[in-house]
């Protein structure tokens, strides 16, 4: 019987595994136009399902228009499905424009090696759930609901929610920022604040210096908007600022983007004194400097170093993109960008013409929760965790995995650089084997690092990071007898 062959597994919602099943058959032709599906109670006893699985599932089908509901009857397979499909339609794929295309292919790449059930995966820089404070979340939702409900239902400000605006310069001046003749956005998460920045600054075929490597998504983006991008190199205290004075000469570049606190891939913690370099060489040339805040509030051990647009001062030429997402609750896109008031309200009047405002429902309820002390001991626990998860790392890499180097000072991630092994060729070889990482050539604007990989370790339980590192140790071992040509 054709449903024996369906079998749920834990890693996707029961009821998307049912549409997509009963979907595959109607388009394969194996349940033809016409025929009754069993119906809902039927399904889910056979599949030992609830009801209202099969109930969602069959929702999902007839929104697709792939099954109609019969009152009194039951559900059927589209008697109009056959027509519908003989009609010419245009063929997508001659319309999208070439940045549609580069788009397209960048997904592709990514999801070369998608993720499989039971795999154990060193790819997602998420934060680790179980610490995840939802009781204090509902807490914050509840509360924030019923002091101003039927205002947050409407539409919001552009600009932000106010008092999380507020709040937000509270807790900057704390790290030693200067507002004065500065502002806040409130954006949906760091790329729409790194976007709305390319939009107002560049144009195709102007120079951007960054580190190399650097951030993937947001080199996809600076490629998507047709910069030239200047990589510089990443030395084992940081970015080498000759490489980088020579890319900022006058006229030779339009501005620059720097992850000086664990660093995306790397991990690197820039120091004060190259912090002071990196910020007097782009004053010197006049040119604007983007930072990412990424996960600076991980900071395990030692002082705390400032970000570049503390040590700027009243200096305007630092735009800062801050989030909270690599540490608490991703799912609230909450980022937010400082800068000159002049720039932030260009960038305002850009994101009205682009998605209006961030949720003010999420801003409310993002601010609830912090705003209530929860924070700072959430913090706490989370710099715990990844301490100790990072350590073990460290400690597991050593001993397993042989390379040339493991770069990183902290944070949610190593990286690892090979000696003469093709990072790709070792991903195909743990693929078969139930492990995954991401490849280190997606982070490099010039193609470089295949022999480096990111190992991010913040969703790993221990036994899985040792079993893991081993299986990545097995194939650098033997892909070094046939190492990549």
């Amino acid at each position: 019987m054709m449903w024996d062959n369906l079998k749920i597994i834990d890693d996707t919602p029961a009821y998307q595994q049912i549409e997509a099943y009963i979907a595959e058959l109607i388009k394969n032709g194996l349940l033809p136009a016409g025929v009754r599906l069993p119906s809902t109670r039927e399904l889910a006893q056979i599949l030992k399902v609830s009801r209202n699985t099969v109930i969602l599932a069959y929702e999902e089908l007839h929104n697709l228009e792939l099954i109609r509901n019969i009152r009194g009857q039951g559900a059927f397979v589209n008697a109009n499905l056959e027509k519908r499909t003989e009609k010419p339609g245009l063929e997508w794929l001659d319309w999208i424009n070439e940045y549609g295309k580069s788009a397209l292919d960048m997904v592709r790449t990514a999801r070369k090696f998608p993720r499989q059930a039971g795999m154990i995966s060193f790819n997602s820089l998420a934060p680790d759930e179980s610490i995840f404070e939802v009781e204090e979340l509902k807490r914050a939702f509840l509360n924030r609901i019923a002091l101003e409900g039927e205002k947050l239902l409407n539409y919001g400000e552009t600009k932000g929610y106010r008092p999380l605006i507020t709040w937000l310069k509270r807790y900057l001046e704390g790290k030693g920022v200067d507002f004065d003749g500065k502002d806040i956005l409130i954006t949906t998460g760091f790329m729409e604040g790194f976007t709305l920045i390319l939009a107002a600054l560049t144009k195709p075929g102007q120079k951007i210096v960054c580190e190399n490597p650097t951030h993937n998504l947001a080199l996809n983006a600076m490629k998507l908007a047709g910069l030239d991008i200047v990589g510089i190199r990443l030395n084992e205290d940081g970015i080498d600022l000759q490489e980088l004075e020579a890319a900022l000469m006058p006229g030779t570049a339009r501005l620059g983007f720097i992850m000086p606190s664990y660093h995306n891939p790397t991990g690197l913690v820039m120091t004060s004194e190259k912090r002071l370099r990196v910020l007097e060489l782009f004053e010197k040339y006049q040119l604007p400097l983007v930072e990412e805040g990424f996960n600076e509030e991980l900071r395990y051990s030692g002082s705390h170093l400032s970000p570049l647009l503390a040590l700027a001062g009243k200096a305007n030429h630092v735009v800062y993109l801050g989030s909270f997402a690599k540490i608490l609750f991703p799912a609230i896109r909450i980022g937010w960008v400082i800068g000159d008031a002049k720039f932030i309200a260009c960038l305002e009047s850009i994101k009205l013409h682009r998605n209006i405002y961030t949720s003010p429902l999420d801003q409310a309820v993002f601010y609830e929760y912090l705003q209530n002390g929860k924070f700072q001991q959430y913090l706490k626990r989370a710099k715990k965790l990844y301490k100790e998860k990072y350590e073990q790392a460290i400690q597991l890499a050593k001993e397993y995995i042989p390379c040339r180097r493991i770069w990183g000072d902290g944070g949610l991630h190593l990286f690892i650089e090979l000696d003469g092994v093709s990072a790709k060729q070792l991903l195909t070889y743990c693929y078969e084997r139930g492990v995954l990482f991401t490849p280190g050539e997606i982070f490099y604007s010039d193609g470089s690092g295949f022999n480096t990989f990111r190992l991010s370790i913040s969703q790993v339980e221990p036994g899985e990071m040792e079993k893991g590192f081993k299986i990545i140790g097995e194939g650098v071992r033997e892909l070094n007898l046939y190492p990549a040509s």
